[in-house]
């Protein structure tokens, strides 16, 4: 008995067949190499803005690996700006030790139960201290040195030529602030010794694994500054290690945040945080597992990257072509920033499979449908 599929079926199987050739819908998203790649016939030009006017694509070429390291912007001239000589200003709360040679009546010994800072001369919150002969002294804002003259001066009336010394005890009045990736955040005070940034992120403990070096942020009367502990601790830029000032709030940032998404068609989709000392295209690959040799086109690599803000663009868009394996070398001259997105297209026979596959049931399901329907007309017949 011969089995003939009717009319029908046989219709059927042809229309599927042509729209298999002619078929433009492929599962998954897709960065054509044409030109042209960015026209979507189907969308309205009042939905969204054309991507021709959004995008602006960019060839990575060997010029990555001639460009020759930007040099970072050198932080604002204010924090630049250092005093001839330092010497520290006292202010309240501070505990001044006093003494005067060959008088130990005038000197409070600190003793083995005592240390300086407890037997010392607190200074009070209306900024003077109390010495004997002496009486009240205003001491805030000024230096140990012109409190240590103005005491010898009024002293001088009961005692022939005073040889007095005055040092700080304990420095309680000023202090800086060191927060987010820091070992011990806290607030660390400002001595007769100028701080630094180094010297109070030290102080602190050091950065944590997760901190970002590029991003420190210096606060100082209400104004932000941005500083790299990279361009201090790495590069050994001492205009980064700027002199901090009381009050100054220090915060180092995470390292959470900056990170890259590779997409496409590499071993692992997933996020690649980015290292203190950043991220090169090849290193973000290299973590993802490469791309895949059966499914990736080579020519395809991309980078895409929000523009900078004002810029006539919303999106930087960098083309790789590594069909020749040696120009994966430009992937390595090619520093990512945070939040960029590497994607690597399919070739263009993985897109088809994909095509096949996903229509190949239904045709299989139709087909033999209606060959099952030919086999129960002949039986009837």
């Amino acid at each position: 008995m011969q089995v003939s599929m009717n009319p029908f079926g046989k219709f059927l199987a042809v229309g599927l067949l042509a729209s298999l050739a002619g078929c433009t819908v492929v599962p998954g998203s897709h960065i054509s190499t044409s030109p042209g790649w960015f026209l979507d016939e189907d969308e309205s030009a009042e939905e969204a803005e054309p991507l021709p006017d959004v995008v602006q694509v960019h060839t990575i070429t060997t010029n990555v690996l001639k460009a020759e390291p930007q040099d970072k912007a050198k932080p604002a001239p204010v924090l630049l700006e250092e005093p001839e000589d330092y010497d520290y200003v006292v202010g309240l709360g501070d505990v001044l030790q006093i003494t005067v040679w060959d008088h130990p009546e005038l000197t409070i010994p600190a003793g083995s139960m005592r240390s300086p800072s407890e037997s010392g001369n607190w200074v009070h919150n209306d900024g003077t201290i109390f010495y004997p002969y002496v009486g009240k002294i205003k001491v805030v804002g000024l230096r140990v040195t012109e409190i240590r003259d103005l005491i010898a001066q009024r002293i001088a009336e009961y005692i022939e030529d005073p040889q007095v010394d005055v040092t700080i005890a304990a420095f309680r009045s000023q202090r800086v602030y060191v927060s987010g990736a820091v070992k011990q955040p806290g607030a660390y005070p400002v001595t007769n010794v100028p701080l630094r940034l180094l010297d109070a992120v030290n102080s602190s403990g050091g950065l944590t694994e997760m901190a970002d070096w590029n991003d420190v942020t210096l606060t100082r009367n209400g104004q932000e500054y941005t500083l790299s502990l990279k361009a201090v601790y790495q590069e050994g830029n001492p205009a980064y290690n700027v002199l901090l000032r009381p009050g100054d709030v220090i915060h180092v940032a995470r390292n959470d945040d900056n990170k890259v998404f590779v997409l496409g068609e590499v071993g692992e989709n997933q996020p690649v945080p980015m290292t203190r000392n950043g991220l090169t295209l090849a290193e973000a690959l290299s973590a993802s597992g490469g791309y895949t040799q059966d499914t990736a086109d080579a020519r395809g690599i991309f980078v895409l990257r929000r523009a900078p803000q004002g810029s006539d663009h919303l999106i930087d868009l960098y083309q790789l072509n590594a069909k020749d394996a040696t120009a994966l070398i430009l992937a390595d001259g090619f520093d990512l920033q945070s939040r960029d997105i590497v994607y690597v297209t399919a070739a263009p026979l993985a897109r088809w499979n994909r095509v096949i596959k996903n229509i190949l049931p239904t045709f299989q399901t139709i087909y033999y449908g209606a060959l099952a329907a030919d086999r129960v007309r002949d039986l009837d017949e």
